[in-house]
């Protein structure tokens, strides 16, 4: 298979079971090969140093369009969508993604079907076909909508960004997945949530030079794709296959195989033409697109400071880290921090920083700050304060125990990481293979391990007013903007800012005690694993009229991690709309006021969150196990001792946006409306605890015993016992059999042309066999919908068919967003498509149901990954009350009873358009371009099966429902 290999031992963390195997083919294709005998899914991911600056003159867009074409067919498997539908229907998925400099396809699928799969896959890159049928689809596609926040998996495409600030603002080349979540390479910032490594900031884009490739518009779109092309005598077909010949070459791959044994080899006939690696030498910004400050409007309310830089790329410098360790001081949070000082003076709610867009030949170090409407009037200020503290840092000089303490982290983290899926794992591995030597192909740039003063000093010297990019965006800006960003019609002006403005804003800046964190005592030193008693499930360790706490010892992962959840049910929390929009301000304040002592523990590796629930709020704690109650113990101190501050209060009520009744309340809400309904709410609980992990049962114990004491005991308790009266539960409406309810209205954003549609089916209360029977069906159902709404009939980008569980009541739902037609007409559509699949469903063999039980079952025995996915499956039984925590050999068990006839009398019954049984709730939303049609539908008469809802309270409290596995009493959900 191999025609040459490195003996160089490949950096693996220390309790990575894996084994690892460097190949080069004689196309010169380099491969990593990796072994797990306990893989449940395996995967691969081929990473092509081609990307978007590749693009022809005239021709944007063109490296993301070939990534669509290559998914539609190829000459060995000529079946239009045939790969997408194999990876389906063997329970697999598959994905790609667009960057400056490199594309990457990837996938995985049930280990039985992997073979096939691989030799599919590798067709991409072999001899693949691209009609002009289906290049005019594509173009039209790519040019739709897709509603990318209900599917982060699903990839975003042009217009749905023109309503998009982080797309219009910081438009990408194109990324088609979220960015994917793994340990690998942690962001250099907690606080940082965004992959900047994957986005092109697109104002940012059109203010640098034209002659660097940075400055194009690379999502593509109709214009670029096929009308200016066409204009030129340009054939869009011809000049795809022309730029797949000229440059997708083996020598410019790498690939990751990820599987439990070694597979044939598939990729050695992928062409090599022994291209050079593109390179594209030197800034994309000029003298005239620096020391700039540009006002943008973007769509949504709320202000936003972005400050950046270029700077030489720290992945020179990888071991040294000069952006990690910046980016770290920069980005902390804790008391004397940039964000602390900007927090405690009313101007911001959240700061970032980092190295945003980077290559081998430049990069953009940034800061991010999200501004109060206090903070956007004093802009100047908090710009000064930034400076105030780089020249802080620059003075102070780079602190070597800042280095070794940040390294520490790194190296725990490394190390002790989560196992993710194997279909992430390859692509952060295949990325890496392009930048890193053969050694650090799993290590990236996460492990920094030199101290070097002068680099670190070197990168800060380049965070110069002489070389600032400001960027504010304000909805305040409007009108008072004289140019438009010509892809996404951002509007903006621009002024230049010289070192003396700079200057002035340093020195009006307040007086501040801006200085450096202390050191982290979150960082664990005990990373033993407990003996703890093998327990297949959870189980109820203690039961008293304050709590229930379940337990399971972690057997599986091998980490010294633990995971805390407590649910505070409080009946108060949910009595009426200004209950439910205090308590969730309340959840935010906590965070708010804990957050300079516990990010601390978010840096080491302790993840802590206080989330608003559906009757009360919850804390999960997850992480390192050995300071984990330290942390635990304080965020209990404060719920008990909770003040309201109301300075913070006018902050967090300003970011709080919730719906309907709750936001008529919200501007009517004072900090001493919180002050006298927190002790009220408290007033009565009840605790539902979960504990897991490299922890003892009498640990688990002890805590719970800690929070009762807390909260329950004392001479004056906080908390009082729930009455038995008080354990409400959450009850789902019963939809009525043989009826179709529709509710119609129009979006909120009268801007927004898109319309969209959600076509729900309610099916049955959570039993085994009808959960597999309807499994079976929507994964049946599900490539076939997408292909046949999305594919054939363009009704728009986003076409999802999704499993739908509503405290243990399932069902299915279509989710379509459309530009193209109004929501009625795309609501008939999924009817149609219903009949077709219906004569699918009856065609289909015996062979191709086997196949579809057998992928079904492998995917319920994949094992979960790490401890905190293993925590959610359990934490979902418990919350819903349903405690079947043997579900997935339930289910699988049931499976294997299964027959085809019984798959189609549940389809005929409960599915089929117009089945007797059958009950549909349809949501239309209408965009701007449709609005005409919801007048039409509204005077329309209903047909009798048909039930118009006009008002969603009077239809839930006209309905039955639906029992509650939790008993209790009712808490209407729709």
């Amino acid at each position: 298979m191999a025609v040459g290999k490195d003996d160089v031992e490949i950096i693996k963390p220390r309790t990575d079971k894996r084994q690892y195997r460097r190949l080069v083919l004689k196309n010169s294709l380099q491969v990593l090969l990796i072994s797990d005998p306990d893989a449940d899914k395996c995967a691969a991911s081929m990473n092509v140093s081609v990307g978007a600056f590749c693009d022809p003159v005239g021709l944007e867009g063109l490296a993301h369009f070939l990534e669509h074409m290559l998914f539609y067919a190829s000459e060995k498997y000529p079946v239009e969508d045939s790969y997408l539908k194999y990876i389906s229907e063997h329970g697999g998925m598959a994905n790609a993604f667009t960057s400056s400099e490199h594309t990457n396809y990837y996938f995985d699928v049930n280990p039985d079907s992997f073979e096939e799969a691989l030799d599919r896959f590798a067709q991409f890159f072999i001899k693949p076909l691209m009609s002009a049928d289906a290049t005019m689809r594509e173009i039209k596609a790519v040019d739709s909508v897709p509603l990318s926040f209900l599917l982060p998996r699903l990839y975003p495409e042009n217009q749905k960004n023109l309503l998009s600030d982080v797309w219009r603002l910081n438009q990408p080349c194109h990324v088609d997945q979220a960015k994917i979540e793994t340990n690998l390479d942690a962001d250099d910032n907690a606080n940082a949530n965004t992959n900047l490594n994957a986005i092109i900031w697109e104002l940012r884009k059109h203010l640098s030079s034209e002659d660097h490739p940075y400055h194009k518009f690379s999502t593509g779109n109709w214009e670029t794709l096929e009308v200016r092309p066409k204009a030129k005598g340009l054939d869009t077909r011809h000049e795809l296959i022309k730029f797949y010949n000229e440059h997708y070459s083996s020598n410019l791959m790498h690939l990751v195989v990820y599987s439990k044994g070694l597979v044939e080899n598939k990729f050695q006939d992928i062409r090599n033409t022994d291209r050079n690696l593109f390179r594209f030498p030197g800034q994309p910004c000029t003298s005239e697109h620096l020391q700039i400050l540009a006002r943008a409007v973007p769509i949504k309310q709320g202000h936003k400071l972005r400050i950046g830089w270029p700077i030489t790329p720290s992945v020179h410098h990888y071991k040294e880290a000069p952006g990690r360790y910046i980016s770290h001081l920069i980005g902390h949070e804790s008391e004397g921090s940039l964000f602390y000082i900007l927090k405690t003076l009313g101007w911001a709610t959240s700061l970032a920083a980092g190295e945003g867009d980077w290559t081998l030949d430049y990069s953009f170090f940034e800061v991010t700050v999200d501004l109060t409407d206090s903070g956007h009037e004093h802009m100047q200020d908090v710009v000064g304060l930034l400076f105030k503290y780089i020249n802080l840092l620059r003075q102070s000089g780079a602190s070597k125990w800042i280095f070794d303490e940040l390294s520490a982290v790194c190296e725990v983290t490394f190390h002790y990481q989560d196992k993710v899926p194997p279909i992430d794992y390859v692509v952060t591995v295949a990325t890496y293979m392009e930048t890193y030597p053969p050694q650090d192909w799993l290590v990236g740039k996460s492990l920094p391990s030199n101290f070097s003063p002068e680099i670190i000093q070197m990168t800060l010297n380049e965070l110069s007013p002489k070389t600032v990019r400001i960027f504010w965006e304000s909805k305040q800006f409007e009108g008072k903007t004289d140019m438009v960003e010509p892809w996404y019609g951002t509007t903006y002006s621009i002024e230049k800012i010289d070192e003396s403005i700079i200057q002035d804003w340093i020195l009006s800046a307040p007086e501040e005690n801006l200085h450096l964190p202390a050191p982290n005592v979150f960082i664990p030193t005990d990373l033993s694993l407990k003996d703890a008693q093998e327990a297949k499930f959870p189980v109820l360790l203690r039961k008293s009229s304050y709590s229930t706490l379940w337990y399971k010892p972690d057997a599986m992962f091998s980490t010294p991690k633990a995971f805390v959840k407590i649910y505070f049910n409080c009946p108060h929390a949910s009595s009426s709309p200004e209950s439910e929009v205090l308590t969730d301000i309340f959840t935010r304040l906590l965070l708010d006021y804990l957050n300079e002592y516990a990010y601390y523990a978010q840096v080491a590796g302790l993840d802590y969150g206080i989330n608003h629930t559906e009757s009360g709020f919850e804390v999960t704690v997850v992480g390192y196990n050995h300071k984990l109650r330290i942390l635990l113990e304080t965020i209990f101190q404060k719920i008990a001792q909770f003040k309201v501050k109301p300075d913070r209060f006018s902050v967090i009520k300003d970011q709080t946006w919730p719906w309907m009744e709750e936001l008529e309340v919200l501007p009517h809400l004072e900090a001493e409306d919180l002050a006298k309904f927190v002790p009220m709410m408290l007033s009565r609980t009840f605790l539902e605890c979960y504990i897991a992990g490299n922890i003892e049962s009498n640990e688990a114990g002890s805590i719970i015993q800690y929070t009762e004491d807390v909260f329950f005991k004392g001479s004056n308790p906080i908390c009082q016992p729930l009455f038995p009266s008080q354990h409400l539960t959450n009850r789902v409406v019963k939809l009525e059999k043989g009826k179709n309810y529709v509710y119609s209205n129009q979006g909120l954003n009268p801007s927004d042309e898109n319309s969209c549609l959600v076509h729900y089916i309610q099916v049955h209360r959570d039993d085994f066999l009808m959960n597999v029977k309807l499994q079976l069906l929507a994964l049946i159902a599900k490539q076939p919908a997408f292909h046949q709404l999305r594919t054939v009939e363009q009704l728009g980008y986003i076409t999802a068919l999704l499993q739908r569980n509503d405290f243990g009541i399932h069902g299915v739902q279509f989710i379509i967003q459309s530009s193209v037609k109004g929501p009625k007409y795309i609501d008939l559509r999924v009817e149609s498509f219903l009949q077709m699949f219906e004569s699918k469903l009856y065609e289909m063999t015996s062979d191709q149901f086997k196949n579809n039980v057998n992928a079904l079952i492998d995917m319920k025995l994949e094992k979960h990954k790490n401890l905190k996915e293993e925590s959610g499956f359990y934490w979902r039984e418990i919350s819903d009350g349903t405690l079947k925590f043997d579900r997935r050999e339930a289910e699988v068990a049931a499976l294997k009873q299964l027959t085809q006839q019984e798959l189609i009398d549940f389809f005929n019954e409960n599915i089929k358009a117009g089945a007797p049984r059958k009950k549909t709730l349809c949501v239309r939303v209408y965009g701007s371009l449709h609005a005409p049609e919801l007048k039409e539908e509204t005077s329309e008469s209903a047909e009798p099966h048909i039930v118009h809802i006009d008002d969603i309270f009077s239809f839930r409290r006209s309905q039955p429902l639906y029992g509650s596995f939790k008993g209790g009493f009712v808490q209407m959900k729709l």
